[in-house]
């Protein structure tokens, strides 16, 4: 049996193609991602423009073809922050399910962390000990602190990568200033799991896929390090890598960016951010251990349904 989970983000559309065998062991068939960026130019005004509506069917109609070229079963959907919390995300959903008969389902961001852990788990050996998950996404991150049993507590905060970057608009390269307001912002955000995290603490952080593998990948273009493959699910990251990174990418303008060795285009404009989210929990919380998953929502939904399966 083949399954298709499309994962519709802020930033980025995915779609994943497995083969589920008797077992219910999965392989990997076929993987797509496009940049839609549906935050681009309303994220903050509570609805999807013109230009990114027309680029996430667009990302849909290639999904549909490739879904109908590996004869896939059953498709599993979801949207998240930037199509639930706009006002015509849906009638982006209706126009899906015209078009394409594909459904998506809105998922709140609860369930959105919990898929996201279910995901971590099949990539990284989660420890007796909690540890802190992040997923940054465009319109929102989630924070699931756990451990390899259980979810001790997560949410998901109104803090993503696009959201942050047309609310600050920063200058180019950012100034310390607007770092500090960025910081103080991200404070009052996250109260919530700051408490969190004093109840429960956690020695490490684990990131979840996209911009944690775009620190993988300048680590290995930048410093030599380790060669980033979608067959390897966990990374470990010195915090002395990590750190050069940041900087590098912190004090650089756009035109720099774009020669930092193993970064992507599609996040030439938003990792600045993403870095500052990550180095806010890293100072704040005083964590100095750090993993990353290449594993996200996408595989946890894979997880999800086959656990229901059985």
């Amino acid at each position: 049996m083949r399954l298709a989970v499309i994962d519709c983000g802020t930033n980025t559309f995915n779609l994943i193609i497995v083969s589920v065998g008797e077992g219910k062991q999965y392989s990997r068939v076929y993987n797509n991602r496009v940049a839609v960026k549906l935050g681009e130019g309303a994220i903050n005004k509570g609805y999807i423009a013109d230009a990114p509506f027309e680029r996430a069917i667009k990302a849909i109609e290639s999904f549909s073809q490739d879904i109908q070229e590996y004869q896939v079963d059953i498709i599993k959907a979801f949207a998240t922050s930037a199509i639930r919390d706009a006002s015509n995300g849906h009638d982006l959903v209706e126009k899906v399910k015209q078009k394409f008969g594909i459904t998506l389902s809105i998922i709140d961001g609860n369930r959105e962390a919990e898929l996201i852990y279910l995901g971590v788990k099949e990539a990284v050996s989660l420890k007796e000990s909690a540890s802190l998950i992040m997923d940054i996404g465009g319109g929102s991150t989630e924070f699931i602190i756990a451990n390899k049993k259980e979810v001790l507590w997560k949410q998901s905060f109104q803090v993503g990568a696009a959201r942050l970057l047309e609310k600050f608009t920063p200058s180019n390269p950012i100034l310390q200033s607007e770092i500090d307001t960025i910081y103080n912002h991200l404070q009052i955000q996250l109260k919530p799991l700051i408490v969190a995290f004093q109840k429960y603490g956690a020695a490490e952080l684990v990131g979840s896929s996209g911009a944690f593998d775009s620190i993988i990948e300048m680590i290995e273009g930048e410093l030599n390090g380790e060669h980033f493959s979608l067959e390897k699910t966990e990374y470990e990251v010195t915090l002395d890598n990590y750190l050069k990174i940041s900087e590098l990418v912190i004090k650089s303008d756009i035109g720099e960016r774009k020669k930092i060795k193993g970064l992507v285009p599609m996040r030439f404009d938003m990792i600045v951010i993403s870095f500052l989210i990550i180095n806010f929990i890293l100072t704040y919380l005083k964590i100095k251990e750090i993993r990353v998953s290449t594993y996200s929502l996408k595989e946890g939904a894979i997880a999800d349904f086959i656990n229901q399966s059985r």
